[in-house]
């Protein structure tokens, strides 16, 4: 099947998909379409246990996708800068502090922690997965989803801050994830060719260095490049063909330059949206360019999560690695309520962190397509399988489970958290 044949069958399923959910079930477009991608995969599996010619010809369509490629190389980088737009630039920067300690401190600690709590997961089911193996899940299944939940918060109207703290932790702790991820990949991978301690003692902070300082730093050059370019231009096409410029040029240079892509659209990101809130008529029509980016999000953000649907074709399952994902997601939740409260209890001096904050930044905390895609580039040879399925188990019942409760708990935190102080927290 040639790419144009590809790409329009998948529009299509996409179409459908949306179309149903719209008149149906009435999901929250990301959940409904998972839902619905969910349920055509079942059947897709059920036809070809039965030998349907067409059946098995879809599942090789969907095995000829690079979900990684497509997610990193494509994906990504839009629907972090678009979520970048979406953020209060100021309320942002008055929190920079605890958006940043929240973004790695809670990384760092919950890569770790999954890490060894798997690491003793596997090794009751007599599986012997190497250490770094299961800090490399930890890496990959650390990063939370800022797509699926900042449309949530918004619906809900909760105090600016709390979204702001929300959305920012989210934003750059995916960046931070796969720089994290990157980094355990290169260890192990060193270990494997015999020269691990040297990587891990002189490479690893200039490599990190490089990758999410680097990131920044591309991200802050390319925006502010694309900033002075929309002062200089009065037609909205323009502007948001220098935008797309933007985080295309971001994607390319950082794949070139062996930097953050992610961190990099965050930082473009921040500072078009600055130039749209802080200069009255920086935009020629800001409405129009909202609309446009708010389109383009959801837009991707329906196609990404039908996709991810699909992987379950292409997963091979068994019941212990069915098990063992079952099993992570109470750990994971556990481990996500730690990586919280340790960065609240630091902060504890300046921000006042109430209940719903917490609860929200635990509980909203989805995970999704970002995590199947680092899954998949695990190398082959290694845990790959096992790791694909308990992301799989994980992300779909965070998609499920949580995205269609955590409405309910914002519009409860919208009610009871009024709007404070800059230096406070309530929620």
């Amino acid at each position: 099947m040639q790419l144009l044949d590809l790409s329009a069958t998948l529009v299509i399923i996409t179409a459908l998909i949306a179309v149903l959910n719209a008149r149906y079930l009435k999901l929250p477009a990301s959940i409904g379409v998972t839902v619905g991608g969910l349920a055509l995969s079942l059947v897709l599996l059920l036809l070809v246990g039965l030998g349907v010619p067409f059946a098995q010809q879809a599942v090789e369509l969907v095995r000829r996708i690079q979900f990684d490629d497509f997610v990193f190389q494509g994906v990504l980088s839009f629907l972090l800068f678009a979520g970048a737009l979406g953020v209060n630039s100021h309320a942002l920067w008055v929190l920079r502090g605890p958006v940043m300690l929240f973004a790695l401190l809670s990384t760092a600690i919950s890569t770790g922690l999954v890490g060894a709590l798997l690491y003793g997961l596997t090794g009751l089911f007599g599986l012997d997965v190497p250490l770094v193996y299961c800090l490399l899940f930890g890496a990959l299944i650390s990063p939370t989803d800022p797509v699926s939940v900042l449309g949530v918060l918004k619906q809900a109207k909760v105090p600016r801050r709390i979204e702001t703290l929300v959305a920012g932790e989210s934003l750059f702790n995916d960046g931070v994830g796969v720089v994290a991820f990157a980094v355990l990949a290169s260890v192990a991978a060193s270990g494997a060719a015999g020269h691990g301690p040297a990587l891990s003692t002189a490479g690893l902070g200039l490599f990190f260095a490089q990758e999410a300082l680097g990131g920044l730093l591309l991200g802050s050059v390319v925006g502010l490049i694309g900033w002075i370019s929309l002062r200089l231009v009065d037609d909205f096409v323009v502007e948001v063909l220098i935008t797309l410029g933007v985080v295309m040029a971001c994607t390319a240079v950082a794949a070139h330059l062996h930097t953050s892509a992610p961190l990099a659209a965050v930082a473009a990101g921040l500072l078009v949206g600055f130039l749209k809130e802080r200069v009255p008529h920086g935009l020629t029509s800001r409405e129009k360019f909202d609309g446009f980016w708010h389109l383009t999000d959801e837009l991707l953000n329906i196609f990404l999560f039908v996709l991810l649907a699909l992987e379950v074709l292409v997963v091979q399952f068994t019941g212990l690695r069915l098990l063992l994902g079952v099993l992570a997601i109470p750990l994971l939740l556990a481990v996500r309520a730690i990586s919280v409260q340790v960065p609240v209890m630091l902060l504890g001096r300046r921000y006042r962190f109430t209940p719903y904050t917490r609860r929200l930044m635990v509980w909203g905390g989805l995970r999704g397509a970002i995590s199947v895609a680092l899954a998949f580039s695990v190398p082959a040879g290694t845990p790959r399988e096992l790791f694909l399925v308990m992301t799989y188990v994980i992300v779909v019942f965070s998609i499920l489970v949580q995205g269609l409760s955590v409405g309910k708990l914002a519009r409860r935190a919208a009610e009871r958290a009024p709007e404070v102080a800059p230096v406070n927290l309530r929620g």
